[in-house]
């Protein structure tokens, strides 16, 4: 190759080098344009108690006007800073469901907090169930307010790290985020446009909506609003729900979705943090060929940040929608490669 042809080369890669850190970076400026809203005083409140060397706390915060998250957390006993992992559950799931991990967290030397999703837990009449979160996504559907669908529990996320940097036992420059399913999807979510989240971990939530779509998989996925959807098509005099008009259900309650904000333009913009995604092979709501377009974009991007160690994908053999325990165990482990408790 002529010297020439060889700075040629070099310019043009240092220009597509340019144009793709625009493009990612307007990329997170509409999604947080997006999911925005008036920021309001945390006013956070804080009930403490102490047993077996360990301190467990019921804390709420305000996330915007008129809505409180209420979250737990568990830490060794002392006044060091510790590095944070948050934990996200699923659909019809609360923070509650979440105490297991967060004691195993804690007995690593974390200090472990999860937070009821929007229109779970304790943020319900019922206080338990989806039924509620279903009821939210059909009002948005009819209404166009709001999103409840993923995008207002990130905001949730976004607003709980600004309450966990005003903490003196958490280390702001070491929080690290997990989530099942719904959770999952809020992990990389939050993630991709949060630098402040330094480790991530989704678990059975990294997918392509698009994919999905194209290739008559989004069914599943659909499934965990099944009566919300349902009642959108009655409304639309639509007797058969199929991908034209998931598209448009999509579009009304969780813009982007399948398209600038899906899994595979997302997830990469996690890099160079280190990330690790959980998924079953067999899981009909992350089919493994729109994961696999993720994965593909994520290599991308750490190869590009020449970060590749900091990027691996577990993927769970014949497995469904579940996180095995040893699954499990190894993201806690990638929790302590690299937010290092004891250091």
């Amino acid at each position: 190759m002529k010297p020439g042809t060889l700075m040629q080369c070099t310019v043009l890669l240092s220009l597509c080098g340019a144009a793709r850190a625009e493009t990612d970076e307007a990329r997170k400026a509409a999604f947080l344009k997006l999911i925005d809203r008036p920021r309001v005083a945390l006013a956070a409140a804080e009930e403490t108690s102490a047993a077996d060397g360990f301190v467990q706390s019921k804390f709420s915060f305000a996330s915007e006007a008129g809505e409180r998250v209420p979250g737990i957390l568990v830490r060794p006993a002392g006044d060091a800073r510790r590095p944070v992992v948050v934990a996200l559950h699923g659909t019809g799931g609360n923070k509650e469901g979440q105490l297991p991990l967060l004691k195993e967290l804690a007995a690593k030397g974390f200090t472990a907090v999860a937070i009821d999703g929007r229109y779970h837990g304790a943020r319900t009449k019922a206080g338990a169930g989806s039924a509620e979160y279903s009821e939210a996504i059909l009002h948005t559907w009819r209404t166009g307010q709001g999103h409840p669908f993923l995008y207002d529990t990130v905001w949730d996320i976004l607003r709980l790290i600004d309450y966990l940097e005003t903490r003196p036992d958490v280390d702001p420059k070491r929080i690290g985020l997990i989530g099942f399913s719904k959770g999952g999807m809020e992990t990389y979510l939050a993630a991709a446009v949060d630098p402040r989240i330094a480790v991530a971990v989704p678990c059975i939530g990294v997918q392509s909506f698009e994919w999905a779509l194209d290739h008559d998989s989004w069914q599943s996925r659909v499934g965990t609003f099944q009566k919300a959807i349902d009642a959108a098509a009655k409304d639309a005099g639509v007797a058969t729900i199929d991908a034209k008009f998931v598209r448009a259900f999509y579009d009304r309650v969780a813009p982007g979705i399948y398209g600038e904000f899906d899994g595979p333009p997302m997830v990469p913009l996690i890099a160079p943090r280190p990330l690790l995604s959980i998924n079953g092979d067999k899981d009909a709501r992350t089919p493994q060929s729109g994961l696999m377009a993720c994965v593909r974009a994520a290599e991308k991007a750490y190869v590009a940040a020449g970060a590749t160690d900091r990027f691996q994908l577990h993927l769970q053999k014949d497995t469904a929608h579940q996180v095995r325990p040893e699954a499990l165990a190894i993201g806690v482990e990638w929790f302590v490669r690299w937010l290092r408790p004891g250091a």
